[in-house]
């Protein structure tokens, strides 16, 4: 995981032309909150793709699947922040563009190919554009999120992050059944309670690192954020024909709600996390 300052955001005069422009949108979107104990993430809540980019040369339709962003992640973010009145960052640009949930050196950073769609404007993408559009376009959301956590931390809060996602129904042929799951490493403070009352208490068939597994990396947000500075965290995935209309990802909000509120209501939650010695 890079932390030196080469790769750190800076002014886009920097880093070469501009990519997002006048009428683009923002690298992020921040949901102001009244509550310090939680953040929100959602690191692929847009589609959007920087006018400069000409749509990466893919059709308009490619952008409506969960190739270009996490169906209907947004909506639930949007709508938990409000229902416990925490704060929220949501990333503003497409993971086709660049994966806000992956590292630099990761070969899925900027795909060019995602599920079979070849990503014309991500062939032979050389070093320069690259690293322009990690500090463009990845960084200023990630460091938006450390700023707020390093205050919060600062005046001795230990703040959890809970960061939501959305998986395809089926990906290369394989049917996914759980429509809602948990990844998780070593820190089980919120997965395992979570996951137990979904079960228990729900009767929910809950994935417990599936369709994609923590233990081999939760990508970029949870360990850069959370795992780094023993942070209280949980990362959330629904499958994105459980939310397709309003009325289905209105009553997953209120599922999530309900069995998160006992967790983030406990004060000895809020503690640095200190792993097992082997």
């Amino acid at each position: 995981m890079r932390h030196d300052d080469d790769f750190a955001y800076d002014a886009p005069a920097h880093d070469g032309p501009a990519l997002i422009g006048p009428h683009d949108p923002p690298p992020f979107v921040a949901l102001s909150g009244a509550s310090t104990r939680a953040l929100l993430l959602c690191d692929h809540a847009s589609a959007a793709v920087p006018a400069s980019l000409s749509q990466l040369g893919l059709p308009p339709s490619e952008f409506a699947r969960h190739i270009a962003v996490d169906l209907h992640a947004a909506d639930v973010t949007r709508a938990l922040a409000a229902r416990l009145g925490l704060p929220a960052f949501l990333h503003g640009y497409s993971r086709l563009v660049i994966d806000a949930n992956r590292e630099y050196d990761d070969a899925t950073l900027c795909p060019a190919v995602s599920d079979g769609t070849l990503v014309p404007g991500n062939r032979d993408l050389g070093e320069a554009a690259r690293r322009q559009r990690w500090r463009q376009i990845h960084q200023p959301y990630h460091r938006a999120v450390s700023e707020w956590l390093h205050a919060r931390m600062a005046a001795g809060e230990c703040p959890a992050l809970i960061s939501i996602h959305s998986f395809a129904p089926e990906l290369g042929g394989v049917r996914r059944r759980w429509p809602i799951a948990v990844l998780w490493n070593e820190d089980g403070r919120m997965a395992l309670p979570f996951m137990r009352a979904l079960r228990e208490l729900d009767g929910l068939d809950v994935g417990d690192n599936e369709p994609y597994s923590g233990r081999v990396g939760f990508g970029y947000t949870i360990a850069e954020h959370a795992e780094n500075y023993g942070l209280p965290h949980l990362l959330i995935e629904l499958r994105q024909d459980v939310l397709a209309d309003e009325a289905q990802r209105a009553q997953w909000v209120d599922v999530i709600v309900r069995r998160l509120s006992p967790l983030l209501d406990n004060p000895a939650l809020y503690r640095r996390f200190e792993p097992a010695m082997a």
